[in-house]
Order: structure tokens, then C-alpha cells, then sequence
């Protein structure tokens, strides 16, 4: 099929893009940017007239349930989500049920990809076997699987010698290893970040400190090493403090923060209201403001998602008892907007970041509308507003404590290698 994107504010942040025009696709690629190439014939044209044209979002960490985890939510109920919300590209953690340990786990998440209609499902294959943090899983057999990369979710790794022979072992095979910094320990099963807010309501509370020291150590050991490594969801001041420094020493390390982080606050917690239990905790507004200066100044280079949604019995009870997460994949647009809007970061900084810089992570031939490139493409109405209701939220999971708030920035259309996968 042939198709023309008409009209619309290109910002294609890989290709310093910025201006208005036409993209053209055929059998699946880019075909060009702003030139019609000869004889172009399109079977369909959008209009997209006072919209954006950008690369799709690829989302670095997300959760789809499914497999032992239906009643919280299925590969189709999120893939739905993530269309609507312009993602084209999804990264699964390995804490699935089964973990993704095994070829044939990784094989299982293939299939069920492929009958939600969405093959653009990345699988992150345990560090460990089972995630116990022990006992090593076969990187190369998980690669060749199609793995893109390797992990251990949240659970931690039993000593610092494990993670070593770990980190050795993907370095060997060329792994990217993505890594969410807490020392398991030290977080003591807190539920708050260890502050005022935490010691008012009387919270079981985790320092920053348990982010800190954790990614310290993991700096320590890429640099002996030489493993690739992707620090995930980092939460405070001093944990950019140290990417920094460790990219200024030039280690191969890059970086996200999950949206939430970016906009909300230890202050913003209602108290008890477990919409707000999120692992790692929210921290305080000085944070807060530092992982923006992280974004715009490009020590962190990714933003994600971080969706987890929840069934309503997984949010019941006391605060502390509850699971953390947020089904996040449909504010992810929103939020970054506001970003804008604040000034945190500039429009083409947003895109690359939910965009280029995560393809660059993950070594894709994605995040950019160049020419022969997979056509990815995300269009949306900037100024669009929409409220979070059950009217228009796609996802199985309604834990976002944005339930009922009126957003601005809205896609209209997602393209997933030529194809239209999301329409408003």
C-alpha cells in the first residue's frame, strides 16, 4: 500500500527535521520527506493539517500482563492503549508468568503479539533464571531468541559477584543490559520515599540512597566490565549527578525516567490513595526539577512509561499492601506536552526522547523517518483536549492517578510499519 501523510508539521528530531510537508510511504517504509517521489500514486492520504508528524514512540519499560496476569489486563487490551497513545514499539520487562527465561517463554510472547496484532513487542529476558538473582539465564540462547536486551526487573541480584559474572557474560555477547537501580535491602519493602510525607502518615519508607548506592555499584562494575548498561526509572537528584559523571568518564551507559517522576511528587500524594504507590517512590520537588535539568541537558536521554496496570483488587487496601504501578501508556503523550509547555524541555527534545533516543538505546533502525526506515509514524493533535475517563482510556488498568483530569495533546493517527494500527 501506498500512503501519504499531508500537510502536517514534520519534527523528526534524528534527522534535525522541522517544518511543514508530506511523508511518503510504500510497502511498509519511509519512501521520503517532503519530496514526491516520481510516479508516487498514494491508495489512501491523511490529513494532517495543524498536526505533528513525528517517528512513533518506542516505550523502553512497560507491562502487559496476560500470561498468568489476565485479570489485570491482556496484550490486546495494551497494545490498544499503546496505539492510541502513538507507541510503536513496546519493551517487556521479564517479570512475566512465566519469566522470560527461556527461548520458548520468548517465543510465547512472539505468538501473543502476533494475535493482538501488534509484532513490535521487544522481549527483555531475565538476568536470572526465574529473576532469583542466583543462578545465571543463557543470555545467548535468550538473543538468538530474539531478546533485545537483558534484565531483572525489580528483583534484586543476590551479591555483587553474581552481577559481575552477569554483566561479563552480556558483555561478551554484546547485551544491553537494563538495570533499575535499588539495593533491596536498603528499600526495606518501602512504599514512600523516606521523607516529611512518609513520616506524617507513618509510611514504611525508602531513601534515595537505595537508588544511589545500587547504581554506584553498577557503574563500578560496567567500567571493569565493559558491559553495555541502560539505567531505568531513576527517581533523584543525585542518581543524575552520577550518569553524568559516568558519561563525562566515558562509560557506555544511558539512562531513563518514567513520566510520573517528571510531573508529580511526594507532596502531590493523597494520603493513602494507592494510584500513587509507585516503585521507585516519588521523591521530593527538588528532585523532581533535577530530572527535568537531566532531560534538557540530555544526561538522561529516554523518557518511558513505565505502565503497570492493576486490577481494582491489587489497589485495595492499606497503602503499604498494595501492588505500586501506574497504567501510564495513554498519558505518556499528555505529560511530555506539558513538559513543553513549562518550558522543562523544548517540543523536538520530547520526541527524541520518547523517540530517537530510545532506538539509539536499543540499537534499532527506528525512532526516525529516514528513508528505507520502517514506517513508524505518530500523528497528533497538540492541542487537542480530552479527559481521562472511561470514555476514551483504551488500557484494562485504570490505576493513574489522572483519572478524570483534562489532558492536552491527542493522536489521531498510528502507523506501524505502513499500517494503520490506531484511528480517532
Amino acid at each position: 500500500m501506498m500512503l501519504r501523510i499531508d500537510q502536517g508539521r514534520i519534527i523528526d528530531p534524528a534527522n534535525n527535521i522541522d517544518r511543514i510537508g508530506s511523508v511518503y510511504i510504500a510497502d511498509g517504509k519511509i519512501v521520503s520527506v517532503t519530496d514526491e517521489p516520481v510516479g508516487f500514486k498514494p491508495d489512501t492520504v491523511i490529513d494532517a493539517e495543524n498536526q505533528i508528524v513525528c517517528p512513533g514512540f518506542i516505550d523502553l519499560s512497560t507491562r502487559l500482563r496476560d500470561m498468568g496476569h489476565s485479570r489485570k489486563a491482556t496484550f490486546k487490551s495494551e497494545v490498544l492503549a499503546a496505539a492510541a497513545a502513538g507507541i510503536t514499539t513496546l519493551c517487556l520487562q521479564p517479570d512475566t508468568v512465566p519469566v522470560i527465561d527461556t527461548p520458548a517463554v520468548v517465543e510465547l510472547i512472539k505468538e501473543l503479539a502476533e494475535k493482538a496484532d501488534y509484532p513490535q513487542i521487544y522481549a527483555v529476558g531475565g538476568l536470572t533464571q526465574k529473576l532469583d538473582g542466583a543462578e545465571l539465564s543463557s543470555m545467548l540462547s535468550l538473543k538468538q531468541a530474539g531478546c533485545i536486551a537483558v534484565g531483572n526487573a525489580n528483583q534484586p541480584v543476590k551479591n555483587l559477584l553474581i552481577l559481575r559474572r552477569a554483566m561479563e557474560y552480556a558483555a561478551s555477547h554484546d547485551l544491553l543490559l537494563m538495570f533499575r537501580p535499588n539495593d533491596f535491602w536498603l528499600s526495606n519493602n518501602g512504599c514512600a520515599h523516606e521523607g516529611a510525607v512518609a513520616t506524617r502518615y507513618g509510611l514504611p519508607s525508602t531513601p534515595e540512597a537505595a537508588e544511589t548506592i545500587a547504581l554506584a555499584q553498577c557503574l563500578e562494575l560496567a567500567e571493569l566490565t565493559g558491559c553495555r548498561v541502560h539505567f531505568g526509572q531513576l527517581s533523584c537528584k543525585r542518581s543524575v549527578i552520577k550518569i553524568h559523571q559516568a558519561k563525562k568518564y566515558g562509560l557506555k551507559v544511558s539512562a531513563d525516567v518514567a513520566i510520573h517522576q517528571l510531573h508529580l511528587t511526594e507532596n502531590d500524594m493523597t494520603p493513602f490513595d494507592s494510584a500513587y504507590h509507585v516503585l521507585p517512590p516519588l521523591r521530593t520537588e527538588a528532585d523532581k526539577q533535577y530530572l527535568r535539568k537531566g532531560l534538557a541537558g540530555s544526561t538522561l536521554n529516554s523518557i518511558c512509561s513505565d505502565h503497570q496496570p492493576h486490577d481494582l483488587d491489587a489497589k485495595l487496601g492499606a497503602f503499604p499492601e498494595t501492588e505500586p504501578g501506574m497504567s501510564s501508556l495513554e498519558t505518556l503523550l499528555p505529560l511530555m506536552l506539558k513538559l513543553v509547555t513549562q518550558h522543562a524541555i523544548t517540543l523536538e527534545q520530547g520526541i527524541a526522547c520518547l523517540s530517537a533516543n530510545p532506538a539509539r538505546v536499543l540499537r534499532l533502525n527506528s525512532g526516525a523517518l529516514t528513508p528505507g526506515f520502517s514506517a513508524d509514524v505518530c500523528i497528533f493533535d497538540p492541542e487537542r483536549e480530552w479527559q481521562v475517563n472511561s470514555e476514551n482510556w483504551k488500557s484494562q488498568g485504570v490505576n493513574t492517578p489522572f483519572w478524570g483530569q483534562t489532558l492536552k495533546g491527542r493522536v489521531t493517527h498510528t502507523l506501524q510499519a505502513g499500517r494503520i494500527i490506531h484511528r480517532l
